[in-house]
Formats: structure tokens, C-alpha cells, sequence
């Protein structure tokens, strides 16, 4: 099981899990993969597509979206539609204006409470964790 699903499942009432998008710019597929992933979500299917993404991340390109989405049954149409809506990408630019704000120079970078992840072993994570259970809330 992956990290991170192992201490969402370790700390299911203390931990919240929240995704931003952060595509590099030099990888020619990941802003058209990051809003494919977001027009996915419309259709419930986020995570799916995201995990089926970072499969085949070296591999992507518009083919590669579109069996996904079909691998996923989305309603093709619908996601070929969302895929041109302007939220979508403003939604990204202001994860990227975001994460570039906090220092993210790369992907994954995971943060917790706003602390940044080192150690993304179990322990790095549970650590971090308990540190901040026990900071007062401000």
C-alpha cells in the first residue's frame, strides 16, 4: 500500500488529504494531463484518472487522455467539453501561483500544516503529523 494511504488509514480523523496541481513546465503533457484530471472529477472520477495518469506518465499525450477517459466509461463528450472550460486551467494557474508562493520546485512535494515533507517514510510522515497535533491551533 502507498504512503499516503497508509497514514490516511493510520489517522482517518486526523488527516486531510488535499491536492494541488502543480504541472512542470517541462514536461509537454502536464498541464493538457492536469486539466484532462480535473475534467475527469466533473465526472467523479479524479483520482482514477490521476493514479491511470502517473502510470504512464512518460507515455502521455492526447491518445494516451482519451483511453484513459474511455478506460474510465466518462461520457466522452462531457469530458471533451470540460476539457475547454477556462475554470479548469484558471483553477491550475492559481495551484501553480500557489505552490510556487510556498516553494514548490517540483512534484510530488508534500507539505503538512504547511510544513514541508523531508522524510516521506511512514515514520517521516507520523512524525510531522504529531508535531503538528500537538501545536495549538492559531
Amino acid at each position: 500500500m502507498p504512503v499516503l494511504e497508509q497514514v490516511l488509514e493510520k489517522n482517518p480523523n486526523q488527516v486531510k488529504l488535499v491536492f494541488k496541481n502543480f504541472p512542470l513546465r517541462n514536461h509537454k503533457f502536464a498541464m493538457p494531463a492536469a486539466i484532462a484530471a480535473l475534467a475527469a472529477e466533473k465526472q467523479g472520477k479524479f483520482w482514477e484518472f490521476h493514479d491511470l495518469l502517473f502510470k504512464d506518465y512518460n507515455r502521455l499525450n492526447e491518445q494516451k487522455l482519451k483511453e484513459i477517459a474511455q478506460q474510465l466509461n466518462l461520457d466522452m463528450e462531457k469530458f471533451e467539453k470540460d476539457q475547454q472550460d477556462p475554470q479548469l486551467r484558471a483553477m491550475i494557474n492559481r495551484d501553480l501561483a500557489e505552490g510556487n508562493r510556498a516553494g514548490v520546485g517540483g512534484t510530488p512535494t508534500i507539505f503538512i500544516n504547511g510544513r514541508l515533507l523531508r522524510n516521506r517514510s511512514m515514520a517521516g510522515f507520523q512524525e510531522l503529523i504529531e508535531k503538528a497535533l500537538k501545536k495549538p491551533v492559531q
